[in-house]
Order: C-alpha cells, then structure tokens, then sequence
C-alpha cells in the first residue's frame, strides 16, 4: 500500500521558498516575467588610468578634432623632441637642479577629448612617460596653468592619480586672473628659476604656455590654429 505521509521539507529550504514567494507578490507581473538577471562577474583589477582606445567625447569632438589623429600628432613631437632631453638629463653638471615645466590641459591630460566631469581626467601616455624618465634621473617637474586656484587641490589629486610625478603645481589665483595668461606664465617659470632650477625644456600646446624665456628649450604640441584650450 503507498504510504500517504508527506515527505517533510527542511527548514532552510522552506524558508527560502516563502521568501521567494513573498518577492514575487511584489514585483508587477511585468518585472516578474523579464529575463533573469545573470550572475555577478567576476570582480577585475581597477581601472587603469591609462589612455582609452577613443575619447568618449568633449569639447574636441564637438569641434570635430579626431581624437586618434591628435595622438599621432602628439606622439610625432615628443618623440622628435625626447632626445634632446634625455641626452641633456645625462649631462646635467652636478649639482645642477633641472627641471621640466609643462602646461596642463592637452598638454598633460586629454581635458578637451572628455566631458568635464569625467575624473580623474586621463594622462597623454607619451608625455607622462617622459616625465616618469626625467623625475627617475632628477629632474623635478613643474605644472604652470591658467587653472584658478579654487581647483588646486582637485588638479594636483588628478595628475598624481594618472601617474604624474609633481614637484610643484602652479595656478592662477585671484590677482593672476586679471593678468594676461602668457606674463602670468613667464613669470612663474622666473619664479622656479629664483629657487635655483636649470629648466631644461618647457612643453605647452598654446604659444601663451611658451613665450617669454626662462626655459632652455620649448616643446610646442598641437592646439590646431587654437581650437585645443
């Protein structure tokens, strides 16, 4: 004869059938009825703040600058310019305080090939390689941009988390601001010099980043007839 008692189900699954239960009361029959949600994926290494295949968009997209050609583009002048660098780095007297001074935006990061609020804002690969070599054998390296001050603090936190080395970051502050950019930026590359720097090589995209002296050799990137901030 076939026994009529109920197999008992343990606690834990029954628990879970009543809560699975009780979700489903909840949720529209339309959410109920969707696709079930796959797994989690595995959890990857952070994110690399190296340089995306393409720019995601910005103020150079929306002017129509191509993000790849203007990497190419960077690539060819610092690589004409790296070695005259280096082979100055190497005959550096002792003593001597070299230093880089570089401008900031598509300069150091690609500010206009991403929205501004994207952070940190990404490196140009090439040039945070050449300071990378200089800060190993010496070299301090200096940023001088036309960036108020209020954003200090945010801009230095953003070259350091791209891989930036920092020896000193200048802004503009409030009194700067009413002074035209190019005499503001002569001026700080006098004041680096004051503190007893030899500055071997200042690199900027604009013709303001570049005129004025103080600086043994410029190293021009380009901003196509203004268009790069």
């Amino acid at each position: 004869m076939r026994s009529t008692r109920r197999t008992r189900m343990p606690r834990t699954a029954a628990a879970g059938v009543a809560a699975a239960a009780a979700v489903l009361t909840l949720v529209p029959a339309t959410a109920a009825q969707a696709a079930p949600v796959p797994a989690p994926a595995p959890v990857s290494a952070p994110v690399s703040a190296a340089p995306a295949a393409s720019a995601p968009g910005g103020n150079a997209a929306i002017l129509g600058i191509d993000y790849a050609t203007w990497q190419r583009d960077v690539a060819a002048v610092i690589d004409a310019a790296r070695p005259a660098i280096e082979a100055r780095i190497a005959a550096s007297p002792a003593g001597e305080k070299p230093a880089l001074v570089l401008d900031i935006d598509n300069t150091s990061l690609e500010t206009d090939f991403h929205w501004f609020w994207t952070f940190p804002t990404p490196a140009i690969a090439k040039v945070r390689a050449l300071t990378q070599y200089a800060q190993e054998r010496g070299v301090a390296i200096f940023f001088v941009t036309a960036r108020p001050g209020i954003i200090h603090s945010l801009t230095e936190r953003n070259l350091k988390a791209v891989g930036y080395p920092v020896s000193g970051l200048y802004v503009r502050d409030l009194p700067d601001l009413f002074e035209e950019v190019s005499a503001y930026k002569t001026g700080k590359r006098a004041e680096i010099e004051a503190r007893g720097y030899t500055i071997i090589a200042n690199i900027g995209n604009s013709a303001t980043d570049l005129v004025g002296g103080h600086a043994e050799r410029t190293v021009k990137l380009p901003d196509y007839n203004g268009k790069l901030s």
